[in-house]
C-alpha cells in the first residue's frame, strides 16, 4: 500500500486527499499492512504538500493498532471514520439510519455523496474541526451532528429534502420486495391448492360462526378490537354476508389492514420507550411479523390433512420446521420457540372464527376457509372459488 493506492483507491491527487479518503484506503487492506504502509505514506503526504495532521495519523495509528489486536469493535472504527470530518454519521441523534454501502439505491447513493462534499465543504470553511473530533471532543461532535442534521432534514435547491427522500427509497424497495414475495407465495399457494380435493361448504358452521363473530366484533376490548383492527372494520357497517364478513376477518389475521384506534392512553405507551405494549399491540404485531413462506408452510399443511389436524402453537411450528413447499431453517429451539411465540397470538383468534376449536384442532370450517382467506389476504382481486 502506498500514495498511488490511496489515491486510486479514493480517486483523486494526492493534493486533493481528505481524511476521509485516506482512513477509507487504509481500511481497504489489512490492518498490519496498512500499519507497516503509515509512516511512508504520512511522509509521502507531507511530499505533496497535503499532510493532513498530527491528531488524524495518532488516531489512524491508534485504531489501526486496536484492529489488529482484536480489540477494535465496528463502533470504534466507525466513529474514527466519522471523526475525519467528512464521513456521514451512520445513526443521527435523531435516529436516521444511512443504508449500507451495497445497499444504498440511486437516491441514496446521490444523496450519500451529496452530504460528503457538502461537508467537505464545511471544512474548507473552517466549519468542521476534524482535529478535534480526532481528539474526541463531545462539544465539536455534538456540533458536527447537528450539522449533519440541517442538511438532511432542510430542502436542497431541487426541492427535494435529503433524509426524506432516502427513506422514501428504501420504503419504495421494501414495498416491492414484499409485493414479490407475497406473489410468489400467492403462486405457490395456488398450486398446492390445485392438488388438492375442493373442500365442501360448510353451511352451518360458517353461518354459526359469523354469528359469533359479529357478537365479538361488536364488544369493546380484546379479541374484538384486534379482529376489526386486522378486517379495517372501523366505524362502518360490517358486511351482511356471512361469507364475505368471515373470509374478510380471516385474511385480515394473515396480513392486518390497520392499527388499532389512536387512543390517548395508547399513546402515552407509545411514547414511553421503557414501558410494555398492551395486549393488542403485541398481538398486532406478531402477525405483521408473521413471514409469507410461514403462513404458506401452515395454511397448506392444514389443507392437506384435514379437519382433526391438531394446530396448537406447537405444532403449528414444527410444520414449519417440516415443510417440503418452503426452505427454511427452524432446527434450533430458539428458533422453533420464536415461531411458537409469534402463533400463540395467531390461534385464539381463530379460534374466535372457528377455524380451530377448543382443543386446537382444525375443524370443516377451518379447512375450506383458510386457504381461501390467504389468497384473499394475498389479492386484491382475485378469490378461490366455491
Amino acid at each position: 500500500m502506498d500514495l498511488d493506492f490511496v489515491c486510486v483507491h479514493a480517486g483523486r491527487a494526492a493534493s486533493e486527499l481528505t481524511r476521509r479518503d485516506v482512513a477509507r484506503a487504509l481500511l481497504a487492506v489489512p490492518s498490519g499492512v496498512a500499519l507497516v504502509a503509515l509512516p511512508d505514506l504520512r511522509r509521502a503526504m507531507l511530499a505533496a504538500g497535503n499532510p493532513l495532521s498530527v491528531p488524524f495519523w495518532d488516531s489512524a495509528k491508534a485504531t489501526l493498532s486496536a484492529i489488529e489486536s482484536g480489540g477494535a469493535t465496528v463502533g470504534d472504527v466507525q466513529r474514527w471514520m466519522e471523526s475525519t470530518g467528512t464521513e456521514p454519521l451512520l445513526l443521527t441523534p435523531s435516529f436516521f439510519v444511512w443504508p449500507e454501502e451495497d445497499e444504498r439505491g440511486p437516491v441514496g447513493e446521490e444523496m450519500f455523496h451529496g452530504l460528503v462534499a457538502y461537508l467537505e465543504e464545511r471544512v474548507a470553511a473552517g466549519e468542521i474541526d476534524p482535529d478535534a473530533l480526532a481528539r474526541g471532543d463531545e462539544g465539536a461532535r455534538e456540533a458536527y451532528a447537528d450539522l449533519q442534521e440541517r442538511w438532511l432534514t432542510g430542502p436542497l435547491p431541487d426541492g427535494r429534502v435529503p433524509g426524506t427522500a432516502v427513506s422514501d427509497e428504501q420504503d419504495e424497495e421494501l414495498f416491492a420486495a414484499w409485493d414479490e414475495e407475497e406473489a410468489f407465495a400467492l403462486a405457490e399457494l395456488r398450486r398446492i391448492l390445485a392438488e388438492l380435493p375442493d373442500p365442501e361448504r360448510p353451511v352451518r358452521e360458517l353461518r354459526a360462526a359469523a354469528t359469533r363473530l359479529r357478537e365479538v366484533l361488536g364488544r369493546p376490548g380484546y379479541p374484538g378490537n384486534v379482529l376489526r383492527a386486522c378486517a379495517g372494520y372501523e366505524g362502518e357497517p360490517l358486511p351482511a354476508d356471512d361469507e364475505e364478513l368471515w373470509l374478510t376477518v380471516t385474511a385480515g389475521i394473515a396480513g392486518p389492514i390497520s392499527d388499532l384506534p389512536d387512543e390517548e392512553d395508547r399513546l402515552e405507551v407509545f411514547s414511553d420507550l421503557d414501558g410494555e405494549l398492551s395486549h393488542e399491540d403485541s398481538v398486532l404485531a406478531a402477525l405483521c411479523a408473521i413471514h409469507h413462506a410461514d403462513w404458506l408452510a401452515v395454511v397448506a399443511a392444514l389443507a392437506r390433512r384435514g379437519p382433526g389436524v391438531l394446530a396448537s402453537p406447537e405444532r403449528i411450528a414444527r410444520l414449519i420446521a417440516e415443510s417440503e413447499d418452503i426452505d427454511v431453517d427452524l432446527d434450533e429451539p430458539e428458533d422453533l420457540e420464536a415461531a411458537e411465540t409469534l402463533f400463540s397470538s395467531v390461534t385464539p383468534l381463530w379460534a374466535c372464527l372457528g377455524i380451530v376449536d377448543r382443543t386446537e384442532v382444525l375443524t370443516s370450517l377451518g379447512r375450506w376457509g383458510l386457504p381461501r382467506a390467504l389468497e384473499r389476504a394475498w389479492s386484491s382481486t382475485d378469490t378461490l372459488g366455491d
